[in-house]
């Protein structure tokens, strides 16, 4: 069975709607027996989220806690015209970034709209994932954006929460189906996240994984199942 050995879209108490604090959050990352625990706050847009100048003080957190290496990050809306909800001196100081179409504040563009948005933001240099790419409520164009991720360098996320709750993104089993299948004819990278909202999420890959079985998918492509891929691809060393 593949192996993740990191997490990198959960969300803390920060986001306003979540529930464990960095510390018990990479607590629960060490329990599972993760490597890499990456906080992604939400970013301005989302009802309660903390303060751009949060992500500015990544500087005073540990680099590792309970022996998981630790990296701060933001999950960042895009919003209608393509623009991220960061401005780019907060995001120059994530580690790296997590890019997504949430409706709090995004009105459905099309699909052709939605599309151009989304590989937009792939053009910040610090977006290295784009959160939970599956909902029929913004549709994507999938060839175009799997062309744009391998361009970019981006990997596409596999959220295991849709999978939990596919009614919260109607149509993303067929919706991952149609995506997975074009990265792997264009070798495109995807990462497999829990999205967690609560510790006890953290490290919840199960839906994923069993769903990339199904469908025999090249696990090559999952950035996170090694740090030997995974860091370099975030621009890190294995160190």
């Amino acid at each position: 069975m593949l192996k993740i050995i990191a997490d990198l879209h959960t969300h803390t108490i920060a986001s306003g709607h979540s529930y464990g604090t960095i510390r018990e959050m990479a607590k629960a990352a060490d329990s599972r027996g993760l490597l890499v625990y990456g906080h992604s706050d939400h970013a301005p847009g989302i009802p309660g989220t903390c303060h751009p100048f949060y992500f500015a003080n990544f500087e005073s957190l540990p680099r590792f806690l309970y022996g998981v290496r630790i990296l701060g990050s933001s999950e960042i809306n895009i919003l209608d015209d393509g623009s991220l909800s960061l401005e780019k001196r907060f995001i120059d100081l994530l580690d790296y970034g997590i890019a997504g179409i949430h409706l709090n504040c995004y009105q459905d563009q099309g699909k052709k709209r939605n599309t151009e948005n989304v590989i937009k933001a792939m053009r910040c240099e610090k977006i290295k994932i784009i959160s939970h790419p599956d909902s029929n409520k913004t549709p994507l164009d999938y060839p175009s954006l799997v062309d744009a991720a391998k361009d970019y360098s981006v990997a596409l996320e596999v959220n295991n929460s849709s999978l939990e709750n596919p009614d919260s993104r109607p149509g993303c089993y067929e919706n991952y189906k149609k995506l997975l299948s074009l990265c792997m004819k264009r070798d495109a990278n995807v990462v497999i996240s829990s999205d967690a909202h609560d510790p006890s999420q953290v490290g919840e890959f199960k839906k994923a994984i069993n769903f990339l079985d199904e469908i025999q998918f090249d696990n090559s492509l999952v950035i996170n199942s090694s740090l030997a891929k995974l860091m370099p691809f975030l621009c890190f060393t294995n160190s």
